[in-house]
C-alpha cells in the first residue's frame, strides 16, 4: 500500500468514492422511506412484491416515488442497484427499524432521567400468528412538567402467568437501566394474572416496591363489574346468550333487517295515529338491533335498549318467519328464538338489566369524559352504589310492576308469583325448602344481580385507592384552589410516598404549603386553572417549581398515576 498516494489505499481500491456515494444515496433513500412509513404507522410489505406487480407494497412504491422525483436517486435504486446492495430486503428493513427503536427507547430513557419516577402500563394481545405479545408503556412527567405516555417495548412471551410477565418486564428494565424501586404506579386490565391481590402482576411488583400503586381505568373497571355480574347469575348469562342469538338471527340478513325496520315503522305509525306517542325533532327514529361487543360490556346496554324499543317489531318478524320461512329448518329456528324471547325469564332479565345497567351506563359514560376530575369520579362511583343499594332495598315493587306492564303490552304469560317455585325438572310438591316464584325472582335473581354489581364495584375501588385519589384531589387548582388542604397534602406525602420525602423534607413541605397557597391566591398567572397538569406547567414556566420544589415533587408523583380523568391526563 502506497502511503504517499491516498488513491491507492485499500478502501479506495475495494470501493471507489463514486460507489461509496451511490451506496450512501441508496441507503439514505431506504432509511427515509422506512422513517416515513414508521411515523405514519403504515404497512411496509405488499401482497405481491414481484417486478411485474402493479403494486409492490408501500415500501417499494415509496422508493419508486423518490426515484421519480430525483434523477440521481433513480440511477442508484431498485433495478439500477447491484443485486447484492439494493437495501430493500425485509431483513434490511427490520434492522433499520430496530436501530430506530433503540434510538427512541434511549430518548425516552433520557427523558425519564436517572432518578425519575415512572408508571408502567401493560397489556397482552395475540399477534396474527397467535403468539402472545406484551406491550409495555411508560408514563412519567418530563422535566418541563408535561405528562408523557411513551410506547416503550413489545415483548413476545411464552405464557401469560404473572411471574413470567414480571420476569420479562424486569429484563426490559435492566437492559435500559430502569429501577423497579423508582416505579410509582401500575396500570393493567382486570384479568386475575394482572390484578390478583396475592399472586397477580401488580402484587409481585408491590413486593419489590410498595409505592408502585395499582390504579386501573375507572370505565374499564365498570365493564368488568358488569361482566362478573353476568357470569355469576345463571339466568343473566342465559339471557345474554339468547340476546346474541336474536341479534345474529335478525341481523344476519339484509332482507330481515329491512323487514324489521318496515315493521317498526308501521308500529310507530299506528301508535302515532292512536295518540300514544309524542312527536318532535329526533323522536321516533327507526333504530336497528345493536350487536353487543365482546370486550366492552357497556355496549350490552345499547343492545338491551334497542331490543326493548324493537321488541314488538322483532316479535312480529320472528312470528312471520316461523310461519312463512323458506325452509323447515329456518322456520324452526325462528320459532325457537321467538319462544325463548317471549319467556318470562328472558323478559324479566331484559327489564332488570335495563334498570341496573342504566345506572352503571351513565357512570361509565361520565367516567370516560375528558373533562372529568378525580373527586367527581369518586362521587359518581359512590352515587351509583347508593342508587343500586336503594333499588335493592326498596325498588322491587315498582320494578315487578313495570315487568307486569311489559308482559301485558306484549301478551307474555306471567307466572303466579304466589305459587311454589319448581327447581329443575322436579314437581314443586316434591321439593324440600319450597319457595314461591316471587321469592325466587326477588331474592335469587333481582337481589343477586345487584349484590354482585355492588360487590364488584367495592372490590375494584378499594379503600386505599380511593383515599389516595381523594388526597391527590387537594392539589386541584379549580375554583380558586377550593379543594386545597394542607393536612391532606401532607398526609398524601407522608403516608403514600415515604420513600420520596425525608422527615426533614416533610416538615419543610408543611411550611412551603402555607406560602404556596398565598402565592397562588395573589398571582394572576394561576387564575382560572382547570387541571393539575396545567398547574404544574405554570409552576415550571414561572420557575416557582424551584421555589416550591417539594410541592413540585408531590404533583409529579400524583401525575404519574394512571388515572383516566382530566385531573391526571
Amino acid at each position: 500500500m502506497d502511503l504517499k498516494n491516498p488513491t491507492h489505499h485499500i478502501d479506495r481500491v475495494v470501493q471507489p468514492p463514486q460507489e461509496v456515494a451511490k451506496n450512501r444515496l441508496r441507503l439514505t433513500t431506504t432509511i427515509e422511506a422506512i422513517r416515513y412509513l414508521a411515523n405514519q404507522g403504515m404497512a411496509f410489505r405488499g401482497d405481491d412484491e414481484s417486478h411485474d406487480s402493479f403494486n409492490r407494497g408501500n415500501f417499494i412504491e415509496l422508493v419508486k416515488a423518490f426515484a421519480r422525483m430525483n434523477e440521481e436517486v433513480e440511477k442508484v435504486v431498485l433495478q439500477n442497484a447491484p443485486l447484492n446492495a439494493q437495501y430493500i430486503s425485509h431483513k434490511i428493513q427490520k434492522e433499520i427499524l430496530n436501530i430506530y427503536a433503540n434510538k427512541v427507547r434511549k430518548r425516552i430513557r433520557d427523558e425519564i432521567g436517572e432518578d425519575g419516577k415512572f408508571c408502567i402500563l401493560v397489556d397482552e394481545a395475540l399477534d396474527d400468528s397467535k403468539k402472545e405479545q406484551m406491550a409495555i408503556i411508560i408514563r412519567f412527567v418530563s422535566c418541563d412538567g408535561h405528562i408523557r405516555e411513551r410506547f416503550f417495548d413489545i415483548v413476545s412471551v411464552h405464557d401469560t402467568n404473572s411471574s413470567t410477565l414480571k420476569s420479562d418486564i424486569c429484563k426490559v428494565f435492566s437492559k435500559h437501566s430502569l429501577l423497579v424501586s423508582n416505579m410509582r404506579g401500575q396500570g393493567y386490565d382486570g384479568a386475575s394474572n394482572m390484578r390478583g391481590e396475592w399472586s397477580g402482576l401488580q402484587a409481585l411488583f408491590l413486593n419489590d416496591c410498595p409505592y408502585a400503586y395499582y390504579i386501573h381505568c375507572f370505565a374499564h373497571r365498570l365493564q368488568l363489574a358488569l361482566n362478573a355480574a353476568a357470569k355469576e347469575v345463571g339466568l343473566v348469562w342465559r339471557f345474554f346468550s339468547m340476546l346474541n342469538n336474536i341479534v345474529n338471527f335478525v341481523g344476519a340478513s339484509a332482507k330481515r333487517h329491512s323487514e324489521l325496520k318496515l315493521t317498526r315503522q308501521a308500529e310507530i305509525e299506528d301508535l302515532l295515529a292512536a295518540g300514544r306517542l309524542g312527536t318532535g325533532k329526533g323522536a321516533n327514529q327507526i333504530r336497528c338491533l345493536q350487536r353487543p361487543g365482546t370486550t366492552r360490556w357497556g355496549s350490552h346496554f345499547s343492545s338491551i335498549r334497542s331490543l326493548i324499543d324493537l321488541f314488538g317489531a322483532t316479535k312480529t318478524l320472528l312470528k312471520d318467519i316461523s310461519h312463512n320461512g323458506p325452509t323447515s329448518q329456518f322456520r324452526g329456528e325462528a320459532e325457537g328464538i321467538k319462544i325463548s324471547m317471549l319467556s318470562f325469564d328472558f323478559v324479566f332479565a331484559l327489564n332488570l338489566l335495563d334498570k341496573t345497567m342504566g345506572f352503571t351506563d351513565f357512570l361509565c359514560q361520565e367516567l370516560q369524559r375528558k373533562s372529568q376530575d378525580i373527586v367527581s369520579a369518586l362521587n359518581l362511583v359512590a352515587s351509583t352504589k347508593m342508587e343500586l343499594d336503594e333499588l335493592r332495598n326498596n325498588g322491587w315493587d315498582d320494578f315487578i310492576h313495570s315487568v307486569r306492564l311489559f308482559c301485558e303490552k306484549h301478551e307474555i304469560s306471567m307466572p303466579d308469583m304466589g305459587t311454589r317455585h319448581t327447581m329443575g325438572t322436579g314437581r314443586s310438591c316434591q321439593q324440600k325448602d319450597c319457595i314461591t316464584v316471587e321469592h325466587y325472582y326477588h331474592m335469587d335473581v333481582f337481589n343477586e344481580v345487584i349484590d354482585y354489581q355492588l360487590g364488584e364495584l367495592n372490590t375494584r375501588f378499594p379503600y386505599e385507592t380511593v383515599e389516595l385519589l381523594r388526597l391527590s384531589s387537594s392539589l386541584d387548582p379549580r375554583d380558586a384552589f377550593k379543594r386545597f388542604n394542607i393536612d391532606d397534602i401532607y398526609t398524601l406525602a407522608d403516608k403514600f410516598y415515604p420513600e420520596d420525602f425525608t422527615t426533614t423534607e416533610l416538615q419543610a413541605l408543611n411550611q412551603q404549603l402555607g406560602f404556596y397557597k398565598i402565592d397562588m391566591d395573589h398571582n394572576p398567572t394561576f387564575k382560572n386553572l382547570d387541571s393539575i397538569p396545567i398547574l404544574l406547567e405554570r409552576l415550571v414556566e414561572t420557575r416557582l417549581a424551584q421555589t416550591y420544589y417539594l410541592i413540585d415533587r408531590v404533583i409529579r408523583l400524583v401525575l404519574t398515576l394512571p388515572v383516566s380523568t382530566a385531573t391526571t391526563e
